[in-house]
């Protein structure tokens, strides 16, 4: 991957950091719509748009499009607060 900051960096350096369209519930929320939230997701095939942290580097959070079909990497840029 690319780092925006540190350029090219091995893929293993970045971590995972979900899906931007998953909205986290309130703390008014049941335990039921809590256990939704933290293990119930739709992993569709194709086109993705996630999160990612570099994790072992800068730790700058990215916005990273990618194929999950064909594991191509089709955009990548710093994700804003």
């Amino acid at each position: 991957m690319i780092c925006p900051f540190c350029g090219p960096r091995d893929a293993a350096e970045f971590r995972f950091g979900g899906d931007p369209s998953v909205t986290r519930p309130g703390a008014e929320c049941s335990d039921a719509e809590w256990a939704d939230y933290l293990y119930l997701r739709n992993s569709p095939r194709g086109r993705a748009r996630e999160y990612w942290v570099h994790a072992q580097g800068c730790g700058l959070w990215l916005m990273v499009e990618r194929d999950t079909e064909a594991h191509a990497l089709l955009s990548l840029r710093e994700a804003l607060p």
